[in-house]
């Protein structure tokens, strides 16, 4: 790595949380910084009867902050948008800042006292009316290989609730500090001089870094400032801001929103070598407990359960993602789905086993 002119001054990592509600003192939610070279540290609230981050705090917070007179860059660990096929299912033109409009107006989970749960269950606003599927993943998301969906709620490492409580406060941030780039809405290349907000996946980054005594939320922070940090010490920030190629890719992602440093196309997962086998037979090492498929898709045990494939018994499936369990004949574990959240089959009966 060698030393390039920097663009920023500052660099800002923050690991959301959309828990409770934006008055809400969230353990989770943190923020770490940069200054120059120096070591990442956290960042606290001001000093109040909050003893962390609300998301109303952090949103003033980050519009005083960020005017222009310390070149910046922030990273925050939620979409910004949604999947091309929401747009097209609620006949939406693409276009980010209609779309932060038309979402808040459905979804007001920046008013006081609302739980993200609150509008998903109609209680307040008309979530039901801006609804989307949790199969349906952005094409940054296909480019990781491992985010998940907007709409998955529920189920650990989700984005749904920070993203559907975050989309608010950036509509926010944008009309306090409208000389912000929001990339890549703004454009893939940033203009020198101006502050950038992008969305981070700390998954990238996370494990480069020894975790020391931070805890998972403050490490994530602490690994999105301290990558952007170096990537824009050594240069590397012009290539991770770098349009996906071919057009049309980086066009929806300008309306589905990118993470920073996912590349375009996937990284095709290396197929392991089997030995053909018989008809009617499962794959060697596929039934065993503990075997996950390439659709994270968990062997849990096997039953004395006939199945519906010649000479068959069916297995006890676990989805890695959703939790879902199901039955399956031992032939088809190596490549089965989730009928919950996969698009699968309808599973075996179990009920008996």
């Amino acid at each position: 790595m060698t030393d390039t002119p920097r663009n920023f001054a500052r660099t800002i990592g923050i690991d959301y949380s959309g828990a409770e509600t934006a008055e809400a003192s969230l353990k989770g939610l943190r923020v770490y910084q940069t200054l120059g070279d120096e070591e990442a540290q956290e960042v606290l609230p001001p000093a109040g009867p909050k003893k962390y981050w609300t998301r109303r705090g952090l949103a003033a917070w980050l519009a005083q902050e960020l005017d222009n007179r310390m070149p910046t860059i922030v990273g925050i660990d939620h979409a910004f948008s949604f999947p091309m096929r929401y747009f097209e299912r609620h006949r939406l033109a693409p276009d980010w800042p209609s779309f932060m409009d038309d979402f808040c107006a459905h979804w007001p989970t920046d008013e006081p006292h609302t739980y993200v749960d609150f509008v998903r269950y109609g209680h307040v606003g008309n979530g039901a009316a801006r609804t989307g599927e949790r199969t349906w993943r952005r094409l940054t998301e296909e480019a990781t290989g491992s985010a998940k969906s907007v709409f998955h709620f529920d189920v650990q490492g989700s984005v749904a609730k920070s993203t559907h409580s975050g989309i608010p406060w950036l509509r926010a941030l944008r009309r306090a500090r409208p000389e912000l780039h929001f990339w890549p809405f703004d454009g893939w290349t940033p203009t020198p001089g101006a502050s950038v907000v992008v969305e981070a996946y700390p998954r990238l980054w996370s494990a480069t870094y020894p975790r020391d005594a931070r805890t998972p939320d403050q490490h994530d922070a602490y690994a999105i400032a301290r990558w952007l940090q170096e990537a824009d010490r050594g240069g590397d920030l012009a290539d991770a801001y770098a349009a996906p190629e071919p057009e049309p890719v980086a066009m929806m992602g300008q309306v589905e929103g990118w993470i920073l440093g996912a590349t375009w196309p996937p990284a095709k997962k290396p197929k392991s070598k089997r030995k053909p086998s018989m008809q009617g037979a499962a794959p060697a090492g596929t039934t065993r407990p503990g075997f996950v498929n390439r659709n994270d898709q968990e062997v849990l045990r096997k039953t004395d359960l006939p199945g519906n494939d010649h000479n068959q018994l069916v297995y006890i499936l676990q989805c890695r993602r959703c939790g879902e369990r199901y039955g399956a004949n031992g032939s088809d574990i190596f490549q089965r789905r989730c009928p919950a959240c996969g698009a699968g089959r309808p599973g075996l009966p179990i009920d008996h086993a």
